[in-house]
């Protein structure tokens, strides 16, 4: 939805768009109509008096053109040959009584329309109604509606593409997924198999309990390739039972000796429970803290992992280390798919994980800013139901 919701604003923007020129032309229909009606009571009117035998009846009809004139609204005003202001209609409130302002509007005029001259009477400035104005934004309205399709047919075609992209790789992870349980299935018999013959020996008994951990791992794992592409789940999630399972499950497989690496996770508060996918927020937790243990590899150093209930009603999950942190000028970077600091990493963690974050739970991941080591910030909302 939030992919969709670009395209969305386009369209909507067009409908408006459209439905506005609509009415806007309709409204020109009529005051041309009206223009129309005007020009033939001038016609009539001229044609009245020329057969009206009246001597007055010129006159007569050139008031009433005047006032017909001053009905169309366009801005007239008429000087003498000294350049006085002899007559004036339709002007703007604001400058009229205002010869000053009148002589500077004439020279407005003048640059709208050519004026009018005519020798021993003055000169005739008149420049253009608002339907003349409104008319003039109509070409560019209309360059503006066919960009916006254009625009939208593009979005459009680069969205279906991308989608498609991402509907093959969601198929091929949770292919893959289903690929990996004849061989997780073999591994689990073939553990179970040392089991059965390990004679009480020490050093098997311990690999075994490593094994089975790594087989569960693997296990979750694949379940997570098969989750790829599908709806996030809702349920009641305890976020601080999350943080100290993913703190364990690290904190056996760091280097203790040589380089160190400690792991140590923190809960505060006891509500900390989300509406969210356990899968996949685990995933993303895991991929903070497999970031930060890999920002310490050859120095060592402390990862933290941290659950804590904020006081606006949400949740947040902190990951921080004192590794070398995050260059200023990465910064903008570390979250873009494909982007790594690493020769050999995908840059998909953290991608994965703020996509996860805010798509599938409507949070935030945020990188904090400082001087040592780097600080993830996951913000989730509280379970409404808790």
């Amino acid at each position: 939805m939030r992919r969709t919701a670009p395209l969305w604003a386009v369209v909507f923007g067009v409908v408006a768009l459209l439905t506005w020129y609509v009415f806007y032309m309709r409204s020109v229909v009529t005051d041309l109509r009206a223009e129309a009606s005007r020009v033939g009571k001038m016609y009539a009117r001229v044609y009245d008096a020329l057969s009206d035998p009246n001597p007055d009846a010129a006159t007569t009809a050139l008031q009433d053109l005047s006032a017909l004139i001053r009905e169309s609204g366009v801005p007239i005003i008429v000087t003498d040959s000294r350049g006085a202001i002899t007559a004036s209609a339709n002007l703007p409130r604001d400058i009229q009584g205002n010869n000053a302002r009148i002589q500077k509007y004439a020279r407005d005029l003048a640059g709208q329309n050519r004026p009018v001259v005519e020798p021993g009477i003055g000169t005739v400035y008149f420049g253009n109604t608002k339907l003349v104005e409104g008319l003039r934004i109509v070409p560019a309205l209309q360059a503006l509606l066919i960009a916006m399709f254009i625009g939208a047919g593009i979005y459009a075609l680069r969205t279906r593409g991308r989608a498609d992209r991402e509907q093959v790789w969601a198929g091929m992870a949770r292919e893959s997924a289903h690929q990996l349980g004849t061989p997780l299935s073999s591994m689990s018999g073939w553990i179970e198999l040392l089991r059965d013959h390990e004679l009480g020996d020490p050093v098997v008994t311990h690999a075994l309990v490593h094994m089975d951990g790594d087989l569960e791992r693997l296990r979750r794992v694949a379940f997570r390739f098969e989750r790829i592409g599908r709806p996030p789940r809702r349920e009641r999630v305890d976020v601080g039972d999350i943080v100290e399972g993913v703190a364990t499950y690290f904190r056996a497989r760091v280097p203790t000796l040589a380089k160190a690496v400690t792991i140590r996770s923190v809960r505060r508060g006891e509500s900390l429970i989300v509406a969210g996918d356990p899968v996949l927020l685990e995933w993303a937790i895991e991929s903070l803290a497999k970031n930060a243990i890999d920002a310490l590899a050859g120095r060592g150093g402390r990862v933290t992992l941290s659950a804590q209930e904020l006081p606006e009603g949400r949740v947040r999950v902190r990951v921080k280390d004192n590794g070398p942190g995050v260059p200023r000028e990465l910064r903008k970077r570390i979250f873009d798919a494909g982007f790594s600091t690493k020769e050999k990493g995908w840059g998909i963690g953290l991608s994965l994980a703020r996509r996860i974050i805010t798509e599938g739970h409507d949070g935030r991941l945020l990188l904090q800013s400082g001087t040592r080591g780097a600080t993830f910030d996951i913000i989730l909302g509280h379970d409404s139901t808790a």
